[in-house]
């Protein structure tokens, strides 16, 4: 008996370990996203300076007006993907959609999100980071990438958050004991798990749909 739970045991810290090595991949990845956003924007940052440094020394304050003018009408469009009206809910939505779109996935999100709620942050982060990161890899097996789409709806129904989020796929999705399954193997499974047990954390509803071409999951959570 011993023997079993050691190696029972040991099998348990196999596949917690490779989960927790996908999670830092993925955060890698991110992290290397923002990098190469913030680089760019350096460089944007410098020629504009360097533009407006030569309509001051041509006196064209016009110019300069015009320019600080279509600089702020750019930012406010590229500022973020998306704004729900909750800071961390953002973080998260805005870090999974930017890595989305640079992946040349097509994105059409929506999200209307309190600032104070009696869900906890972490708990909600875990369930939509989730669900885009199975989003995303669903999409990357799609080798048509204007066939690549991820919509995101995010809103208050009566006493509830509601959050769905559909994505193209490839192929039916299997199921095991009437769970859907990570093409990715059975690490990556746990992703889900902690998805289903956070949702009845909360006494809320989850719902999986795979159509053609597609695939939806449908949370509602009581607030």
């Amino acid at each position: 008996m011993k023997l079993f739970d050691y190696i029972f045991r040991g099998a348990i810290d196999r596949r917690i370990s490779a989960f927790q090595s996908d999670l830092t991949e993925k955060y890698v990845v991110e992290v290397e996203n923002i990098y190469r956003q913030m680089r760019g924007w350096r460089h944007d940052y410098h020629n504009h300076i360097q533009i407006m440094k030569a309509y001051r020394s041509l006196d064209e304050n016009d110019k300069i007006d015009a320019y600080l003018d279509s600089l702020e009408t750019d930012l406010t469009s590229v500022d973020t993907l998306i704004k729900s009206g909750n800071v961390m809910i953002d973080a998260i939505l805005n870090s999974k959609l930017s890595l989305a779109k640079n992946r040349n996935i097509s994105i059409n999100a929506k999200a209307v999100v309190p600032k104070n709620i009696t869900i906890q942050e972490i708990d909600l982060c875990v369930i939509i980071g989730n669900l885009l990161d199975n989003a995303i890899e669903a999409c990357l097996r799609i080798e048509d990438e204007t066939k690549r789409f991820i919509r995101v709806y995010m809103d208050l129904k009566r006493d509830n958050l509601y959050l769905s989020i559909t994505n193209s796929a490839f192929g039916k999705i299997q199921k095991q004991d009437g769970r859907y399954m990570s093409a990715k193997g059975e690490n990556h499974g746990f992703g889900l798990i902690r998805v289903d047990r956070i949702v009845a954390k909360y006494s809320g509803y989850i719902k999986r749909r795979n159509e053609e071409d597609a695939f939806t999951s449908e949370v509602m959570l009581p607030l």
